[in-house]
């Protein structure tokens, strides 16, 4: 079996290298990162579902807010933010 490339994506302004195929949640928690971000009430929140629903893994990819982070896969170049 053939290994893909690495990619990289930069988490909270840190360079992080990914297997091609990660979800960004999945390369948030290997970056360390435990809360994703805050809850109105200033909670902190991070993933529970892992497919979409709970939406408690939302971050803001590439300016772009409210993403979900288990659903979307890492990019080469991603700017990845989270609220923490």
């Amino acid at each position: 079996m053939r290994m893909s490339s690495p990619l990289y994506v930069t988490i909270n302004g840190r360079p992080i290298q990914v297997p091609t195929g990660t979800t960004i949640a999945a390369a948030i928690a290997q970056a360390g990162v435990l809360r994703f971000r805050r809850s109105v009430f200033g909670h902190p929140r991070a993933p529970l579902c892992g497919m979409g629903t709970c939406m408690e893994c939302r971050v803001t990819i590439n300016g772009q807010a409210h993403c979900r982070s288990c659903q979307t896969l890492c990019v080469e170049g991603m700017e990845i933010r989270t609220d923490d």
